[in-house]
């Protein structure tokens, strides 16, 4: 995803990628960033993140387990009118961004379907068309508005809401059902309403996220929860991190997920017993010792 928004972002804007990976880091800088068969961009790839300290946007995509110590550098370093963007996966981004960055910092959040597989270091292959929407976490109106400005200049689909918490559930909710089932069993999205023992797993899972933000008061952006994932499963048949993740005996987001779920559940009194089990099922999975 880092791939595709700093590919589209440089179109009109220098852009800054910050990356642990020394072997990415060098081929960006000799390559530049390529979307399908678009020709490269170039963009500055590093592995300092003071080389980005004044960044006019800073946009988060680290998976959630990895958003504290990759923001924590950024601590007073970064002009307090610099607006942090996360449109990354499950609940929890929100709080480690502001642990590090104070409570107060112009925070963006939102979602994206946009999807795309990677094909090598700053080469990636867009997976059909995809939106996103962005919302305050503490920016000011005009920011957000800034925001989807600025990502609608390069060219993707953006809008702004009012209220970002239902879409935020919504897409949790989607990721909850659909992730851990097609990683449990090394699959394509599509698993997840192919089969049928899959797909009332994942029905279950659906309606116990859905449960759950009604008893928080969350108005959710669908009528039916599991019709909404299976569009979703529809518009994104490939591999999902999840399930890539898992393969490699990787930490997964599952806590950010499926946990974020069952916490919450706890807090507003609603049972959520099938994001309990497929949580403890994802993380007895990383364990597992590869072959």
């Amino acid at each position: 995803m880092g791939t595709v928004f700093a590919y589209h972002l440089a179109a009109e804007n220098d852009v800054t990628v910050v990356d642990v990976r020394g072997e990415l880091v060098d081929t960006i800088n000799v390559e530049g960033v390529c979307l399908d068969d678009g020709p490269a961009r170039k963009v500055v790839a590093t592995r300092d993140p003071s080389r980005a300290f004044a960044t006019n946007y800073l946009f988060v995509f680290v998976k959630a387990p990895n958003t504290l110590s990759a923001v924590r550098p950024f601590t007073g370093q970064l002009n307090p009118a610099t607006p942090i963007v996360s449109l990354q996966n499950g609940l929890g981004n929100e709080d480690a961004i502001k642990a590090a960055l104070g409570g107060q910092v112009p925070l963006v959040i939102g979602i994206t379907n946009v999807a795309a597989t990677a094909l090598g270091h700053g080469r990636s292959r867009r997976l059909g068309s995809g939106s996103t929407v962005v919302g305050s976490g503490g920016a000011a109106p005009d920011t957000v508005r800034a925001v989807q400005t600025l990502l609608q200049r390069g060219g993707l689909d953006a809008s702004a809401a009012y209220d970002i918490r239902p879409h935020l559930w919504g897409k949790l909710i989607a990721n909850a059902a659909i992730n851990p089932v097609a990683a449990l069993l090394n699959a394509k999205n599509s698993i997840v309403t192919d089969d049928p023992n899959a797909a009332e797993l994942a029905r279950s899972l659906a309606l116990e996220g859905a449960a759950v933000a009604k008893a928080l008061r969350i108005n959710l952006p669908f009528g039916e929860p599991w019709e909404y994932v299976r569009d979703v499963v529809a518009s994104s048949q490939g591999r999902n991190s999840m399930t890539i993740d898992l393969e490699a005996r990787a930490k997964t987001e599952i806590d950010y997920i499926n946990g974020a779920i069952v916490v919450a559940g706890r807090r507003a009194g609603v049972p959520t017993p099938y994001n309990e089990a497929i949580l403890r099922l994802v993380k007895a999975s990383e364990n597992v010792p590869a072959d």
